[in-house]
């Protein structure tokens, strides 16, 4: 039998809605602050209005060239920006281009180019035209972020798209954890990006009856996980991507490790598109922790799914009630989309971040606006009214959990981390 390799995690990127680093990102995760706006366009005859997370100030230009960032759709421009933030961090030379075979990409979208199709469908029933962009299907492809990473990084190991609904980015680390711990490669730069703000995906969401209300002046605390009166999730457009890397290579090397990447499972509820099921979710949680050599009393902080909807919140604590048991109650449990929104295909890999830089730090991010929690949702220990320093958290599972029954888990620890990291 094949001996498991250890995977660290080196780099850590994102593109942030509030327009800073990840470090100003996640201090002012820390401080409550919503990234959640009023988003209104002037489409007709019917606007969109809803509270939604956009990366308003990003400029693929300033990050790429524009010969470059105009055979992208947006979800691959963010994709490329958080993922060439990563690299970076990881202290890899983006402009290195010689073919590097041991280091590959996984990367997650739900949705992938939808903008470039929408441009096309308008184009032909609104404006009258009779062709559209001969790029459209280069741009629209969901596999297209992944191989502008690959190619403009040089990257010659395996170059893989995952498309799981909300759990894509968290099923990409996953998998990609999964072929270092093999000794399929060496490395693997991976997370998620998704642009769900297009006319026709967040009017399909609204149809669902699932989005959030809020106006001009209450949009910042629309979506509230856990609260007994949420009223569903916010839309948001994002990117984050984790640099993997097998342990040894990365102490030969003198990296830094961030974090190390224990564990991974991955399940299916086999029950329901959208309805959740706390059985699947157990399934996977213990999957993680099997695989990560954990038991439940091991973990410090749950990154939840928490996506502020009906069935969703109550279904997963219902399933870390049952694996933690009488624990759960002392469990710290934070749901961040509270302020980063659910950004679909790119949530898994902006909470797995989240949960790296918490370990790090030591400071474990709110649940903000969670006034009153539902009876349904108690049980654990929710963070509110700010974050919980100093608790000593060192290992932590990052929950993602989809339509269509796709389960992801990521376990996450610093606990194992070398003196000098």
């Amino acid at each position: 039998m094949a001996v498991k390799r250890r995977v660290a995690i080196t780099g850590i990127g994102l593109v942030s809605p509030f327009g800073g680093d990840r470090e100003d990102f996640f201090a002012r995760l820390l401080a409550g602050e919503s990234c959640v706006r009023h988003y209104a366009t002037d489409d007709k005859p019917r606007p969109l209005c809803m509270p939604a997370v956009r990366c308003a100030s990003f400029d693929p230009d300033a990050v790429m060239p524009k010969a470059l960032s105009g055979t992208m759709d947006r979800f691959a421009q963010l994709g490329f920006a958080a993922a060439q933030e990563a690299w970076r961090h990881a202290g890899f030379d983006t402009q290195d281009r010689k073919a590097k075979d041991d280091c590959g990409v996984a990367w997650g979208t739900a949705l992938g180019g939808t903008l470039a199709y929408e441009r096309g469908y308008r184009d032909l029933w609104q404006n009258g035209r009779e062709r559209i962009s001969p790029l459209s299907v280069v741009l629209g492809m969901n596999n297209a972020a992944s191989a502008h990473i690959a190619i403009q990084f040089g990257l010659g190991n395996s170059c893989l798209s995952y498309t799981v609904a909300c759990a894509s980015a968290a099923a990409a680390i996953g998998e990609a954890y999964r072929r270092i711990a093999a000794g399929d490669a060496a490395v693997m730069l991976t997370g998620g990006s998704d642009d769900p703000l297009c006319y026709g995906v967040a009017r399909a969401w609204e149809a669902l009856r699932v989005i959030a209300p809020g106006g001009p002046d209450d949009s910042a605390r629309a979506c509230r996980p856990f609260a007994a009166d949420r009223g569903g999730l916010v839309l948001g457009e994002g990117a984050a991507a984790l640099v993997l890397e097998e342990w040894q290579h990365a102490r030969d090397r003198g990296a830094t490790i961030l974090a190390e990447l224990a564990g991974y499972g991955a399940t299916s509820d086999h029950s329901h598109l959208v309805k959740p099921d706390a059985r699947g979710q157990v399934r996977a949680i213990e999957l993680a922790l099997a695989d990560a050599g954990l038991a439940p009393a091991d973990i410090d902080y749950i990154n939840a799914h928490g996506t502020a909807t009906a069935e969703g919140d109550p279904t997963e604590i219902e399933a870390l009630r049952r694996v933690f048991g009488d624990q759960a109650a002392q469990l710290p449990v934070s749901g961040t989309k509270s302020m980063h929104g659910h950004m679909m295909g790119a949530s898994g890999a902006i909470e797995a971040l989240i949960t790296v830089l918490a370990l790090r730090q030591d400071a474990l991010p709110p649940t903000a606006h969670l006034d009153a929690v539902d009876p349904a949702c108690a049980g654990v220990r929710h963070i509110t009214g700010g974050p919980l320093r100093g608790s000593g958290a060192r290992v932590a599972l990052s929950n993602s959990f989809a339509f269509g029954g796709s389960n992801a888990v990521l376990a996450i620890r610093t606990d194992t981390l070398p003196a000098t990291s």
